[in-house]
């Protein structure tokens, strides 16, 4: 029936605007100095949301760090965003080191966390100027052959 409780609700959730997090200062020049890094070796930059300023800020930066690593380091039920550069040996033998945005929102998350995040993955995404962008709703499946195989649509 037009005009219940349910049409109400479903309207006040269509229409509710998604809050978008600045990236904080600091974070934006940490991001743009990681782009033009000069090692070649595997390193992340692990971000999260302060929920009370609606900001987007550094969690930890990584050197060295493989995806099982950085795997273990998500927390279970919240989402993170992370920058990895990663050394990529290609079927030829090429190497190259793609800067890979990827956004973990696992199952659990809380509703306006979650919609926190997924409002704020856009601007973080140009403020770092990343291309490749990948996202999961399962932290187990971060694993190196994941990566590989997000990457092979760039080729």
């Amino acid at each position: 029936m037009p005009g219940s409780e349910h049409d109400g609700w479903l309207f006040l959730l269509m229409s509710s605007s998604l809050v978008v997090c600045e990236v904080d200062e600091s974070l934006k020049e940490k991001l743009r100095k990681f782009r033009f890094r000069k090692e070649t070796n595997n390193a992340a930059i692990l971000m999260k949301i302060d929920m009370e300023k609606q900001l987007v800020i550094l969690e930890e930066e990584y050197e060295d760090v493989s995806m099982d690593d950085l795997r273990n380091e998500l927390p279970e039920r919240q989402p993170r965003f992370i920058v990895y550069s990663y050394k990529y040996i290609h079927d030829d033998g090429r190497v190259s080191y793609p800067l890979c945005f990827i956004f973990s929102s696992p199952m659990g998350c809380k509703p306006e966390q979650q919609m926190m995040y997924a409002g704020s993955k856009n601007r973080l995404v140009q403020t770092a100027e990343l291309t490749k962008v990948f996202e999961t709703r399962n932290v187990d499946d971060l694993t190196e052959d994941w990566l590989k195989n997000q990457l092979a649509f760039f080729r």
